[in-house]
C-alpha cells in the first residue's frame, strides 16, 4: 500500500502544476496523472457531467494503477465532485479549493480576497464558503476567466497577447482593494508572471497547488501511507488528448520530460466506469 502511487486528475494539463508541487514535496512518492484534454473545458459543463467524468477517471486510476490517494487537481471538478468522490472511494480524496482557501485566509492582511477561476468554479461559490470558514471577516470578489485556460492550454504564457488578455480579464478587480488573489484554476499558476503584472505588485498571489501538496503529505503521514521503500520512483502520465501536445507542455512545465505518455480513449474511461 505504501508504494502505491498518488493519483491526480485534471480536465487538461493545468493539474500538472499541482503534480509538480506534489513531486517536489514528496520526491519518494510514485505518481500517476490523467489529463482529460479531449473533454476540456470542464468549466461550462453541468455539475452532473463533471461528476461523471471525475468518477470515470477515479475508477480507471483505481483499477489500473491501484492508487492510494486521489487528488482532484482541477478546481471545477473539486467544486462539482469532491464530496461525492469522498463518499464513494475507498481511498482519501483531496481537492484543491479548501487548501487554497485556507492559504488565502492566512495570506491576506486586510481580509479582501480576489478569486479567478472558471465559470463553473465561480458559480459554485465554493471558494467564498471555504474562505469565509477560514476567515469570517473576509470579503471575496470572484471573476470567471475562461480565456486564461485557453492561453495555458495553448502554451501562450508570456506573450504580449497573453498579457493583454490577462489584463483585460483582471480589470474587474480595480478599486476592490484586494491584497490577495487566489489563482483558482490549476492552469493559472502557469501565467503567474503576467497575472502579477496585471494585478500589481502589492497583491499577493496564492497557488492552491502548494497547499494541496502539503495536505496530501499530511494525510499520507497521518495514515502511515508514506513510501519509505527506497525503491526507484515512477511517474506515469495519461491523456485523452494528443500525446505529442501533452508531452511538449508537460516537458516545459515540469522541468523534466515525461518518459512515457499513454493515450486513453474517452470511451475506455466510460466503459471502465460502467463495469464498476
Amino acid at each position: 500500500m505504501q508504494t502505491d502511487p498518488i493519483g491526480l486528475m485534471d480536465s487538461g494539463v493545468g493539474g500538472l502544476t499541482v503534480l509538480k508541487e506534489v513531486q517536489r514535496l514528496l520526491p519518494a512518492e510514485n505518481t500517476v496523472f490523467l489529463g482529460d484534454q479531449a473533454r476540456l473545458p470542464y468549466g461550462p459543463r453541468s455539475v452532473a457531467e463533471v461528476t461523471t467524468f471525475t468518477r470515470q477517471i477515479a475508477t480507471y486510476l483505481r483499477q489500473h494503477a491501484n492508487i492510494k490517494l486521489f487528488v482532484i487537481a482541477c478546481n471545477t471538478a473539486t467544486a462539482a465532485a469532491l464530496t461525492q468522490m469522498q463518499a464513494e472511494l475507498p481511498v482519501p480524496v483531496v481537492g484543491v479549493i479548501a487548501p487554497g482557501a485556507t492559504a488565502a485566509a492566512a495570506t491576506t492582511a486586510n481580509h479582501q480576497i480576489g478569486v479567478i477561476a472558471t465559470a463553473g468554479t465561480v458559480k459554485s461559490g465554493q471558494y467564498q464558503r471555504d474562505i469565509f470558514a477560514a476567515d469570517a471577516q473576509s470579503q471575496v470578489v470572484s471573476v470567471a476567466c475562461p480565456q486564461l485556460v485557453t492561453l495555458a492550454e495553448q502554451n501562450d504564457l508570456h506573450s504580449g497577447h497573453a498579457q493583454a488578455v490577462v489584463t483585460q480579464n483582471l480589470a474587474a478587480f480595480k478599486g476592490t482593494g484586494i491584497d490577495t488573489l487566489v489563482m483558482g484554476c490549476t492552469h493559472f499558476p502557469l501565467l503567474q508572471d503576467v497575472i502579477q503584472t496585471a494585478i500589481g505588485p502589492d497583491v499577493k498571489l496564492v497557488n492552491p497547488g502548494v497547499a494541496t501538496a502539503e495536505k496530501v503529505a499530511a494525510i499520507l503521514k497521518d495514515q502511515d501511507l508514506l513510501n519509505v521503500s527506497g525503491q526507484p520512483v515512477t511517474a506515469t502520465y495519461y491523456t485523452t488528448g494528443d500525446v505529442a501536445e501533452f508531452n511538449q507542455l508537460a516537458s516545459e512545465w515540469l522541468d523534466v520530460k515525461p518518459k512515457t505518455v499513454t493515450h486513453l480513449a474517452v470511451s475506455t474511461l466510460a466503459a471502465v466506469a460502467e463495469v464498476e
